[in-house]
């Protein structure tokens, strides 16, 4: 009997041991994998639509950058929002984030060759960590990746307007989602740039407004310039408001701008979401 205490014992710890939780996911999604053609590039897309029937045209589509940080929260967003439209102002949307092979939230590596125009990296400021630059200059290869690959790709697997669709970018993210807005206008009908990096190369994206100002853009664009109160560093919300405020005057797009008291770079993030839902993909004004 005492030789079979402890595999009793055993039996009965295993019995009461938890089960192994599952793990959380985002309803609805798919991951896929996708090369770009100019470089063999992986990228991880990762696609959340609405559980219930499109729309006669389709359902809008919000193209997230750094989708491993960002798509989770602006998928919930949606879901969540996107329940009551009447009262959000946010309609159920596909959401399509653009991330990384990487279990971490950023790959700054790859988001710094694909987000930004060339710089001389010894013009550059100090990283907040001190490290050298990585390769710079990605930008106009990788929207043609965006524009040129995953959009017909979303576009043929799955039930959307291609009249309704909008760009996310924060940080770089943002002075690419200006980029594409200034070089592409067509590329997209509504773009959110939060907290874009306006100092990258000594400010050469306002050398690209510029062109664009005087480019006659075409009408119906819908953009979201949104900054932290907080981001003091490198002029951040002055050259934020300022942007917004020329671009306003142009009067071919529809300029929201707003500066969220109280938040900072990463903070500033979830505060916008919800902000440029309803500026990019929500009625028309």
């Amino acid at each position: 009997m005492r030789r079979l205490v402890p595999l009793i014992l055993a039996l009965l710890l295993a019995g009461a041991a938890p089960a192994a939780a599952d793990s959380v996911t985002v309803p609805n999604s798919e991951v896929r994998v996708m090369h770009a053609r100019d470089d063999g590039r992986e990228y991880r897309i990762l696609v959340a639509r609405p559980a219930g029937p499109p729309p006669p045209a389709g359902f809008p589509v919000l193209y997230v950058l750094d989708g491993n940080a960002a798509f989770a929260t602006a998928a919930e967003a949606v879901r969540v929002q996107g329940r009551r439209p009447a009262a959000t102002g946010v309609a159920p949307a596909v959401v399509v984030g653009i991330g990384y092979p990487t279990d971490g939230p950023y790959d700054d590596t790859q988001r710094i060759r694909d987000f930004t125009t060339p710089a001389d990296p010894t013009k550059l400021p100090p990283r907040p960590d001190g490290s050298p630059w990585p390769a710079n200059g990605g930008a106009d290869a990788f929207l043609r990746f965006l524009v040129e690959e995953v959009k017909p790709a979303i576009a043929r697997d799955f039930p959307v307007d291609g009249t309704r669709d909008a760009l996310f970018g924060h940080s770089l993210g943002g002075l690419f989602v200006l980029h594409t807005l200034f070089t592409r206008p067509d590329a997209f009908r509504a773009y959110a740039a939060i907290s874009p990096s306006l100092w990258w190369n000594d400010r050469a994206i306002l050398e690209e407004e510029s062109r664009f100002a005087a480019s006659a853009p075409p009408p119906g664009r819908r953009l979201l310039i949104a900054v932290g109160g907080l981001e003091r560093q490198r002029n951040m919300v002055e050259d934020a408001e300022a942007l917004a405020a020329r671009l306003s005057r142009l009067g071919t797009l529809q300029v929201v701008q707003r500066t969220f008291e109280g938040e900072n770079h990463a903070s500033v993030v979830p505060t916008a979401l919800s902000h440029a839902l309803r500026a990019t993909l929500g009625p028309a004004p």
